[in-house]
């Protein structure tokens, strides 16, 4: 074999550069790509047409199903308290599990340099990346701080009157206590609504606080930072990464009429397991004056969740225009061709499902996301099935992006499940958590849930019950699956740093199998 030596390999690379026609971008080096997150807010994983959820119109989601390969079984492992987005934020930010993700949030807060230089965009930063996010961001490192620029930053929640909602609690426990009065003393968009006579709260009314701004929507006013950031970035040449922030579908949800008009009421379904009120609320934290469980009445009515999950879709499809326009710039920029975009919500949401509204469970339909990679290589249409963490979008980045993964970062890329190998980057188990009201693990198509201040569990069949439905634990004939998985979930809590005692819920619940 022929050796070509140094210098003739020098001249042909020189040739080939000079011969490069102008505009032609095919024979360009590339050194590190772009990485584009668009995160959602309360989207859950049952909100995309091209999945196999034909009630609801997502043109633009299913572009990246179609374009790109999804993760059907992505999960956030829960929160540490009601506000379940700012234990998912901070996993992602830190690329640390739930209760170290924690430790990290303190240390933020507590302005340590050290965990501050720690964070996923100042580690892209490190390696060159131009850093932005606009947004929600709802994480105590301070956005502006720790990306190059950070716009319309939010905090968390946006303003409604859940401030009166202590209030109006109060006075409803001095002058009645009756459950059938709760509804009446609920302040304006909680416990709504009764009837279709029920329309002091409407989606349109941009009075009633929500995702507005100056009268524009707060996912348009997402879409518009961005597009302006594209054309910017498209003229530097060092690669970039954006953390692209939507608060929708989070509530209040609102969207313009003809997003609503899309969804007649009748067309709605309720949810296979609509229940009017979920039977252990109090003993799993999900108590009425929760503000998420406080938006409709109790006892949950069917005319009540449709209209939820009306304004739900309709929210989910505007969200859709806007991440198409996204899609779209980054097309006409011709930086499509060298971004991995990722698309994720931080967590997802009730809406109806067990007589729940919102997401502080560890049912599938509140801890289960969407997830779809698209890019360079990237495999088109292509579903994968194995059980991965949300967060794993962090590591798996760093992994497109050339950096070495930190020891400090635990999730895991999913980069080698991308390219073929089916068990790269497998958990054993999935692993749920919610304050110490509820524990879940998730393991060979069972999931058994947790609730230690009642010594209560439940095991599920997901293969043949995806609904989670119907409760097997004290059939005798599955008592060892409730032992091992319960074994194998106190052995997860050692790895996690996760301190809730479950020795008295595992004596009482495996003496009683």
């Amino acid at each position: 074999m022929k050796i070509i030596n140094s210098s003739l390999l020098l001249l042909i690379l020189f040739a080939a550069a000079c011969n490069q026609l102008p505009g032609d971008t095919t024979q360009k080096p590339v050194e590190k790509p772009n990485i584009v997150l668009l995160f959602t807010d309360d989207q859950t994983y049952a909100s995309i047409e091209a999945l196999g959820h034909d009630e609801i119109h997502t043109p633009n989601l299913d572009r990246l199903v179609n374009k790109g390969t999804t993760f059907t079984h992505a999960y956030n492992m829960g929160g540490w308290n009601g506000a379940v987005c700012v234990a998912s934020r901070s996993m992602m930010v830190s690329g640390a599990y739930i209760w170290n993700a924690q430790e990290k949030a303190r240390a933020w807060s507590a302005k340590d340099s050290a965990a501050l230089q720690q964070t996923w965009p100042q580690l892209l930063s490190e390696q060159g990346y131009q850093t932005y996010m606009t947004g929600k961001w709802h994480v105590a490192a301070p956005a502006e701080e720790i990306f190059d620029t950070a716009k319309h930053v939010r905090p968390g929640m946006p303003k409604d009157y859940a401030g009166e909602l202590g209030a109006a609690m109060k006075k409803w426990k001095q002058e009645s206590g009756d459950m059938k009065d709760w509804n009446d003393y609920m302040p304006l968009g909680y416990g709504r609504p009764l009837s279709p006579q029920d329309t002091d709260w409407l989606p349109t009314d941009t009075t009633h606080g929500g995702f507005w701004d100056g009268g524009k929507h707060w996912s348009e006013v997402v879409r518009d930072d961005a597009l302006e950031f594209i054309d910017d970035a498209s003229q530097r040449e060092n690669p970039f990464f954006m953390y692209l922030a939507f608060n929708a579908p989070h509530d209040p949800r609102q969207a313009p009429q003809k997003y609503q008009d899309m969804y007649p009421l009748e067309d709605i379904a309720l949810p296979k397991s609509f229940l009017p009120e979920y039977p252990w609320k109090e003993a799993i934290g999900n108590p009425p004056g929760l503000r998420d469980e406080a938006l409709a009445p109790f006892p949950r009515t069917e005319y009540a969740v449709k209209k939820h999950r009306q304004e739900y879709y309709a929210i989910i499809t505007h969200l859709d225009d806007q991440i198409g326009k996204i899609l779209d710039a980054l097309e006409a920029s011709g930086e499509l061709q060298n971004t991995y975009l990722f698309m994720t919500s931080d967590h997802g949401l009730s809406v109806g499902h067990h007589g729940l509204l919102g997401k502080q469970s560890l049912y599938d339909h509140s801890i289960r996301v969407p997830l779809m990679v698209m890019g360079p290589d990237v495999p088109e249409g292509k579903k994968i099935h194995q059980d991965v963490y949300l967060q794993d979008i962090m590591p798996s980045s760093l992994q497109l992006a050339g950096v070495e993964k930190p020891s400090y970062v635990e999730f895991k890329s999913f980069v080698d499940m991308l390219n073929g190998d089916a068990e790269a980057g497998h958990y054993d188990a999935i692993y749920g958590a919610y304050i110490d009201f509820q524990r879940m693990i998730r393991k060979d198509g069972f999931k058994l849930l947790v609730y230690p201040k009642i010594n209560k569990v439940l095991l599920y069949d997901l293969e043949n019950d995806p609904h989670e439905m119907n409760d097997l634990a004290a059939d005798p004939r599955h008592a060892e699956k409730v032992r091992s998985l319960f074994d194998e979930l106190i052995e997860l809590q050692k790895e996690m740093n996760d301190s809730l005692n479950l020795q008295e819920t595992y004596k009482a619940v495996t003496d009683e199998t």
